[in-house]
């Protein structure tokens, strides 16, 4: 018998250190201290120092991007901090946002493989990216497949796939599998960003996979999911949780395993050396801190689907800038909860560290019902593969009733516009937007740059705090 120990950490959108996270409570949403990346690399310590050379830490990505001293060096500040945490590999989602190129070199500073073997080049522009490694953990080979996010090249800007292409992983997974195998690994594991609806597919699809290490969605299970006798495992995001699974191995199989969801509270020690890379991480960014633009009497989060106080903020600053009544932005999930409070410039950088440009486009109300049906089919899917969004678009002067179990492009019941009247499929209506995922290219005309990006709209908005309706979806 051998045991191994199998450390996650996934979707921290470059939170390197402590923040408020989201809990749900009886009464309503609540927020605690968690994360940093001092704290996670004193429980890996700890767990190494218990059972040495049994011990393995991975990293299922959005890592490289998230917050301002990411954003701002392009990620590579975070590149000491992550080499000390002693990672045995990781794979990729907004890791690509500078670039294919950019998230080469950032692979190549790495003092670990960035695995990507769902990620193939089709120009000679395209960089390659390594498909799996072979880990020692308990004298035991421990093959590892990496699958990026799959969506890269489908719903993502353009230029974060630009030479590449990117499946859904399921014949790479198979094929490397079974060569891992034949090569004598006693163990597969999958390294994988490309959600938990898809990783459950990928499981069933894919016969002898021992663990799906999953990420993207962000979800936190307490305990794993089985499927086809893989073992299934995610652990929340913002590095606010580790994920801990303890392996019992015999006669080439799993005979036991146990499962750990850690909180990195502030009752956690930080290791010393780490918290010194990281206050160096961070440092460029001090002033953003300490620069006050405006209070919340709630607080600001994306921790719900439909839609979130956090995008509600986000789409007025939009509209006000544009003077229209109705914008859009996207479904995204990243971002720490911002508290009730002072907010400031470093937190509207956490919002949308993209930082776009705000834009006007024209949209029949026609368009605005088929881009929504679009994205709730998006969001919804019945094949996991389909579900290709993050929560639903966000968007404010509108409000839609609709039916999840309807059929595809039959979810939306009934649309109202800025007035609260019925939307006319033939009206023309002016909406703001964010460039690059608040509104396909596909939709509308007419598209007008404001000469505003979101987070100076963002500063005017706090200033002024005019009101503009939230968008609302009801599911009847």
């Amino acid at each position: 018998m051998s045991k191994v120990t199998l450390f996650q950490l996934n979707d921290t959108h470059g939170y390197l250190e402590a923040h408020p996270e989201l809990s749900w409570t009886p009464d309503g949403p609540a927020l605690s201290i968690l994360g940093g990346f001092a704290r996670i690399a004193e429980v890996l310590n700890t767990a190494r120092m218990e059972a040495p050379g049994s011990v393995l830490a991975f990293d299922n990505g959005d890592t490289f991007h998230g917050t301002p001293a990411l954003a701002l060096s392009r990620g590579e500040v975070a590149v000491p901090v992550l080499n000390a945490l002693g990672l045995s590999a990781m794979t990729g989602h907004w890791d690509f946002a500078y670039g294919p190129l950019q998230t080469a070199h950032l692979a190549e500073m790495l003092t670990y493989p960035f695995l990507a073997a769902n990620c193939h080049a089709v120009t000679e522009a395209g960089p390659h990216f390594q498909a799996t490694t072979v880990c020692r953990a308990d004298k035991l080979s421990i093959g590892v497949i990496g699958l990026a996010a799959t969506i890269l090249d489908k719903t993502m800007p353009p230029s974060f796939s630009e030479g590449l292409r990117f499946t859904d992983g399921i014949e790479e997974a198979r094929a490397h599998a079974a060569n891992l195998r034949a090569a004598g690994c006693d163990l597969i594991v999958v390294l994988s960003h490309l959600g938990l609806p898809q990783d459950c597919a990928l499981a069933k699809a894919v016969d002898g996979l021992d663990v799906i290490l999953s990420g993207h969605t962000h979800n936190r299970l307490e305990k794993p999911w089985v499927v086809n006798d893989t073992i299934i495992m995610q652990s929340g995001c913002h590095g606010s949780f580790l994920g801990r699974l303890d392996l019992t191995i015999g006669n080439g199989s799993i005979t036991e395993y146990d499962h750990r969801l850690i909180p990195i509270s502030t009752d956690i020690a930080e290791d010393p050396d780490v918290a010194e890379l990281v206050a160096q991480a961070i440092a460029p960014v001090a002033g953003m801190r300490a620069q006050i633009v405006g209070t919340t009497d709630k607080i600001l989060h994306r921790g719900t689907c439909l839609d979130a106080p956090m995008d509600d903020v986000l789409l007025a600053a939009i509209a006000q800038a544009a003077d229209t009544r109705i914008a859009f932005s996207n479904g995204w999930r990243y971002g720490a909860p911002i508290p009730i409070g002072p907010v400031t410039l470093h937190d509207l950088w956490c919002i949308i560290p993209t930082a776009p440009p705000v834009e006007t486009v024209d949209l029949t109300g026609a368009e605005i019902i088929a881009m929504m049906e679009d994205n709730l089919e998006a969001t919804f899917a019945c094949d996991p593969f389909n579900q290709r969004g993050g929560y639903v678009k966000r968007f404010c002067g509108l409000s839609f009733v609709v039916k999840l179990e309807n059929p595809v492009g039959h979810r939306i019941e009934q649309a109202f516009g800025p007035d609260n009247d019925r939307l006319d499929p033939k009206t023309t209506y002016r909406a703001a937007f964010v460039t690059q995922q608040g509104v396909p290219a596909r939709y509308g005309r007419n598209r007008r740059k404001t000469g505003v990006a979101a987070v100076a709209a963002l500063m005017s908005w706090f200033g002024a705090k005019t009101q503009v309706r939230p968008g609302r979806i009801r599911i009847v």
